[in-house]
């Protein structure tokens, strides 16, 4: 539209200034040497214009044969770009199906054609590790690390190969420097974390832990449990006085982590601090209820003989009554103190089809204490395993 515009606009001022002249005629004389030429402005002027005309079009043919070597040379590069970058393209497209002899031969050309030395790089590196070309392809990787715009490619091509040869310590120095240059990215923040906590690094695992939720990296729901974890392994290699600390901040950060727990109530334990560890024991069962807790529990409470083991056990049992666990540790606990009326009543509504193999041992146990009944007995013990329940289901007991 605009173009159509000015377009009519030039037309206008032609008109203007012919119908000017045409208003106003004359002419103009011109002497040299010797000659005299007489015409009207109107052809003089059409003649400078003519003139001016063919001045451009000369220029212009002039400028093009002076620059025709350089457009030559131009249009030579442009090809050979074109051509290099759509073997890169071949090449990638070979990495990704897997093809490493196919992407080495790309990649070979391409390096040849462009001068793109970072995409070469990669393509050149990811084609070597298709090959098995382990050594080249470190060759490739280490190379980018002193381009800044290709430093984490390397990184993390060169972490890689540290993880697959096992070389955890190099794979952790590799994995702090991915996550300096660039600590937003997912995979290198989680490849950190595992690696610190197979090395050990319980500190720098756990404040990898806290910038993770930061980012949202992890589930938030998943901290205390991690954060309880990082803590137990620390207090694993301590001792004394700091391992006791570090148990307690696991145990605080996540009372159902029962490894936490079992440890800080043995620690209290040592120490003679058997309310504390009673305290713990209880508060752990309300979360995850656990047989270990429960050897513990008897432990801190002073429980013998088996009757004292039968009222500790009713008592944790209590912390969470309808966990099936704490009615299994209940019946356990009778059958120890020969207490079978209270065993089978506890034990019979859980022995039903689905039962698990450990009611069926105890019932088991059961029928051979109460009654001296070993058939009853074998069945449930068959019961048990897997081959056992299937025979059990086709044929009748004996």
């Amino acid at each position: 539209m605009f173009r159509w515009i000015l377009i009519l606009l030039i037309l206008g001022v032609i008109a203007f200034g012919a119908g000017w002249l045409a208003d106003h005629p004359g002419s103009v004389t011109l002497n040299w040497l010797g000659y005299s030429i007489s015409q009207s402005v109107a052809v003089l002027i059409v003649e400078i214009l003519v003139l001016i005309a063919v001045a451009i079009v000369l220029y212009r043919i002039w400028r093009s044969i002076v620059r025709s070597p350089g457009s030559i040379k131009n249009w030579r590069n442009e090809r050979r770009q074109r051509q290099g970058y759509e073997a890169m393209s071949r090449g990638f497209v070979a990495v990704a199906a897997g093809d490493g002899e196919t992407a080495i031969r790309h990649a070979r050309k391409a390096e040849a054609l462009i001068d793109d030395r970072p995409l070469t790089m990669l393509l050149s590196a990811q084609a070597a590790q298709l090959q098995g070309d382990e050594k080249a392809a470190e060759k490739f990787f280490t190379a980018m690390l002193d381009r800044p715009s290709m430093e984490f490619l390397g990184v993390r091509g060169l972490l890689g190969q540290a993880l697959k040869r096992e070389d955890w310590q190099e794979a952790l120095r590799l994995a702090r420097r991915g996550h300096r240059l660039n600590p937003k990215s997912e995979w290198v923040t989680k490849t950190l974390y595992e690696l610190q906590t197979k090395t050990g690094e319980w500190s720098g695992a756990t404040e990898t832990l806290e910038e993770s939720v930061k980012r949202k990296l992890i589930p938030a729901g998943e901290l205390q449990q991690r954060r309880a974890e990082l803590l137990h392994n620390s207090s694993l290699e301590a001792s004394g006085a700091e391992a006791m600390t570090a148990e307690k901040k696991a145990f605080k950060a996540d009372p159902s982590y029962t490894p936490a727990a079992v440890r800080y109530s043995r620690l209290l334990v040592a120490e003679g601090n058997q309310r504390k560890a009673v305290s713990v024991i209880e508060q752990a069962w309300q979360s995850n209820p656990d047989t270990e807790l429960a050897e513990i529990y008897y432990l801190a409470r002073g429980s013998e003989d088996a009757l004292q083991r039968l009222e500790a056990a009713k008592r944790l049992a209590n912390q969470n009554p309808n966990h099936a666990e704490s009615r299994i540790n209940v019946a356990k606990a009778a059958l120890e103190a020969q207490q079978w009326g209270e065993a089978r009543a506890i034990l019979e509504p859980l022995a039903g089809h689905d039962a698990s193999p450990r009611v069926c041992r105890l019932m088991a146990e059961l029928e051979e204490g109460e009654h001296g009944d070993l058939a009853k007995a074998r069945t449930w013990l068959m019961r048990a395993t897997d081959d056992g329940q299937t025979e059990v289901m086709s044929s009748p007991a004996p």
